[in-house]
């Protein structure tokens, strides 16, 4: 194991390195508002002519033909008590939430930091234990009464002598009383989740930049250097390790773990799949979620940057340079691929699955087949007539029949899940990076501001 010196001076270097890289979180959305008050207007029309991509990875993606008499029927939406760690449950399927028709602000409260060109907020709040938990980009932790609002404690997560490492990533989860805390200065802390006191802190050999997955009193980490930490939740005691392909230019941010039946799945920033168990990290398969597109400069970036997800045995997952994996849990077998890059995990709902592109693209696929059943073209420029002011939507999240997605350009969008059609639109008044967390009929959304919402 490294020193804490020998630590911090790799963490200036990896700072160093990384100014110079890529980020989805640098990318801004929006959140806000109230449902009730989405402006119905109707979209501007196209002007004419050839449209001509900004960006050697855009393609238009088409519904697949044979799937055009596919009849799309969802699960019914089911409240769910609590969102304890990122994506939900550990699985990260969360399938139909709830959310009331006409939503209001109930609560607003600051998290203390707000995001910057150099520290970005990227953990999602998590739900559980009747409260609110968040993690800053300075890796400061608040507890907000999930009712109310009001603030329970605020701790600081991070050494005292690197307290500005949080940057590159990391989040919080929850389970039996504590929370576990990542970021970008290579620990691992657990908090008692009513106090916030302390139980625990375990020094790891690089930063972290995934939030943590808990599952079975396991917590699992993905370091910046594609190495999986697992590790006792009662005590921090490192269990095993498991290390893969490292690369020099990655994503901002990082995709957490998923695990179901006994497994789990880590993305890395090779673009590489890792299915391991649970108990030991012995490796069961490998599989990389990257297109080969000799002309692509994006394919250059094969990060998985959105979280996998496992269902009825099997694994989704979406990578940056442009396919959209199913893969079988069990052998690893890959199933079906669609041509579809992301950095935001997919939703899944039943035998459906929703997605949104790096080309401002929603799409719906059938995940028997793997066939796109509709594409919805969002807005993909503020000013659509110079191509200035690129979009980026976050999401979707799948509530009471709305896939509900928000943009850079202080817009969100309810739309279809059934059709893709765009059902209502809203102003939005701040931008967000993280798309929005539900439970128990609210729905939650962290901005760039770094101010937390509860709507219900």
């Amino acid at each position: 194991m490294r020193s804490i010196a020998n630590r911090r001076d790799a963490l200036r270097a990896l700072r160093t390195a990384l100014a110079t890289t890529l980020t989805a979180g640098a990318l801004s959305a929006c959140s806000g508002g109230i449902f009730g008050m989405f402006d119905s207007s109707k979209n501007k029309k196209k002007l004419p002519g050839t449209r001509i991509s900004v960006l050697a990875l855009e393609r238009e993606l088409r519904p697949n033909i044979e799937a055009a008499d596919t009849a799309i029927v969802l699960p019914r939406p089911a409240d769910t008590e609590s969102w304890p760690e990122a994506g939900g449950f550990s699985h990260h399927a969360m399938h139909h939430v709830v959310i009331g028709a006409n939503p209001k602000v109930v609560w607003r409260q600051n998290i203390g930091q707000s995001s910057g060109k150099r520290n970005r907020n990227l953990a999602e709040p998590i739900v559980a234990n009747g409260r609110v938990y968040t993690v800053n980009a300075k890796g400061e932790v608040d507890a907000f009464d999930a009712a109310t609002g009001k603030r329970a404690w605020r701790v600081k997560s991070a050494p005292k002598k690197d307290d500005d490492g949080a940057f590159l990533g990391g989040g919080v989860a929850y389970e039996d009383g504590k929370v576990f805390v990542t970021g970008g200065y290579a620990q691992v802390v657990a908090l008692d989740a009513n106090t916030g006191a302390q139980l625990w802190r375990t020094p790891v050999d690089t930063p972290i930049h995934s939030a943590p997955t808990v599952n079975g009193g396991r917590v699992f980490a993905v370091t910046v250097e594609n190495q999986v930490v697992a590790l006792a939740a009662s005590t921090g005691k490192k269990l095993w390790t498991y290390s893969g392909a490292s690369t020099p230019t990655i994503l901002l941010g990082g995709a957490a773990p998923a695990v179901d039946g006994g497994v789990v799945v880590a993305a890395f920033t090779s673009g590489e799949l890792a299915a391991l168990r649970v108990d030991t990290g012995t490796p069961l398969w490998n599989e990389t979620v990257v297109a080969v597109r000799r002309t692509e400069a994006a394919a250059s970036l094969p990060d998985v940057a959105g979280r996998p997800v496992i269902d009825k045995g099997r694994v989704y997952a979406v990578g940056h340079s442009g396919i959209l994996v199913a893969i079988d849990l069990r052998t690893g077998q890959r199933v079906w691929d669609a041509p579809v890059a992301g950095v935001y995990g997919p939703w899944i709902a039943g035998d459906f699955l929703y997605a949104v592109t790096l080309d401002s693209e929603l799409v719906g696929i059938d995940v028997r087949s793997g066939r796109i059943l509709w594409v919805t073209q969002l807005q993909r420029f503020k000013n659509e007539d110079s191509k200035k002011g690129r979009i980026v939507w976050a999401g979707p999240g799948l509530a009471s029949d709305r896939l509900i997605v928000v943009g850079s350009h202080e817009q969100a969008l309810a739309v279809s899940p059934y059709s893709g059609e765009v059902l209502s639109r809203m102003k939005l008044a701040s931008p967000a990076t993280l798309p929005p967390v539900f439970a128990k009929s609210t729905m939650y959304l962290l901005n760039d501001k770094g101010d937390l919402a509860a709507y219900r």
